[in-house]
């Protein structure tokens, strides 16, 4: 079917699904990644903390030496300020893990679609899809998933604890035994939950990834779309030579002289003494060499039989280029013969070539160009 959204997602779609919000994203990734960091720190910030709140109890014992309400606001004060700064730092480890996260599945994402009102989203059919479709079976699978494994890790530690009761172990033993499991079960429990956390992802990538996908004509209308239409740029193209060519035939009337092949090429010069070489003005085969010859006639001016000469610039030039070097003296030639009748009031008309030599230097050509129907090469006069 071409409305099946069987083909993957382009460069723009993409985009646009992330503006709309819709990126891979798990939010177990930065809970669990915090619950390791201060399983693994646990130790040292104990220790720390056991020594900083010591030393608070030993300060409080030395109040009752000064007992002021001065003595004892700043010590209320310092210990609310050690309190503040160890939230202040739990708080901040949590928020550079959350983001690290968070950019680390799919990099930062305004989301400027998703929060802007749409009727859409008070449809009740899509928010019953929501709540009993598959991606909350798959929310209920990863609750029951966390509860079994947290579980049995409880298990395991309570059950590896159970020679600890009785009191035949000295309490010291016990109290590190019991913070020793404590850290152990902490990081275990983590561990599973990043391991759930990637099956999540995994999951999150594959909704994403079909809620992304395009069918066939999606494809084709969005690369017409960013390409543009073949049949307009053609269209557009036409036109631009179109334009061109109706540009080069009214420069025509601009022209010395046209050369012609008699009916295949035409040539049409006009020399500039700037440039101190004749300038290709118009040039072209077949229909477009009919027009130029038509417009010629029209403007009177000459048009003269060459074919070895006109086939030779036909070939080696562009409009707007002087002739090569190597023609300098053949189209002299024929310049001369144009400018005497234009001095005797002679002007337009046909004329047989003035030249006398069959042959021309070599000119190298300027590309392939369409074949021109072969021709004798002995000039036509």
């Amino acid at each position: 079917m071409s409305g099946e959204k069987t083909e993957k997602p382009t460069a723009k779609r993409r985009k646009e699904s992330r503006k709309e919000g819709q990126v891979a994203r798990t939010q177990e990734l930065g809970g669990w990644a915090s619950v390791l960091v201060f399983g693994m720190a646990m130790p040292v910030l104990l220790k720390h903390e056991f020594h900083s709140v010591w030393a608070l109890f030993q300060r409080s014992l030395t109040l009752t030496e000064h007992p002021t309400t001065a003595v004892a606001l700043t010590f209320l004060g310092d210990a609310a300020k050690h309190v503040f700064i160890v939230l202040l730092a739990m708080g901040a480890t949590v928020m550079v893990i959350g983001v690290a996260s968070a950019l680390a599945q799919g990099g930062f994402v305004l989301a400027t679609k998703s929060v802007k009102p749409s009727a859409a989203k008070l449809n009740p059919i899509k928010g019953a899809k929501r709540i009993f479709g598959p991606q909350a079976g798959w929310e209920g699978v990863k609750m029951l998933l966390k509860s079994s494994l947290v579980g049995l890790l409880v298990y395991g530690a309570i059950r590896g604890l159970m020679p600890l009761v009785g009191g035949m172990v000295p309490i010291q033993a016990t109290i590190q035994q019991l913070s020793h499991s404590a850290l152990g079960l902490m990081r275990n429990i983590a561990l599973a939950g990043l391991a759930l956390a990637a099956a999540d992802y995994a999951m999150q990538r594959r909704r994403v990834g079909k809620q992304t996908r395009m069918s066939k004509e999606e494809v084709k209308q969005e690369h017409k779309q960013s390409e543009g239409d073949p049949m307009l740029k053609g269209a557009i193209r036409a036109r631009q030579l179109a334009a061109s060519r109706n540009r080069m035939i009214a420069d025509v009337a601009t022209a010395d002289v046209v050369l012609v092949n008699p009916t295949h090429v035409a040539v049409a010069l006009r020399y500039e003494s700037e440039l101190g070489a004749p300038r290709v003005v118009a040039r072209g085969a077949g229909a477009i060499a009919a027009k130029i010859r038509e417009r010629a006639a029209e403007e009177r001016v000459p048009l003269v039989r060459d074919i070895p000469l006109a086939r030779s610039l036909y070939s080696s030039t562009n409009v707007g280029q002087t002739i090569p070097s190597e023609l300098f003296a053949a189209v002299a030639t024929v310049l001369a013969f144009v400018i005497s009748r234009r001095t005797a009031g002679q002007h337009g008309g046909e004329h047989r070539s003035p030249r006398q030599e069959s042959q021309l230097p070599d000119v190298p050509a300027i590309g392939r160009r369409r074949r021109i129907p072969s021709a004798p090469v002995a000039a036509g006069r």
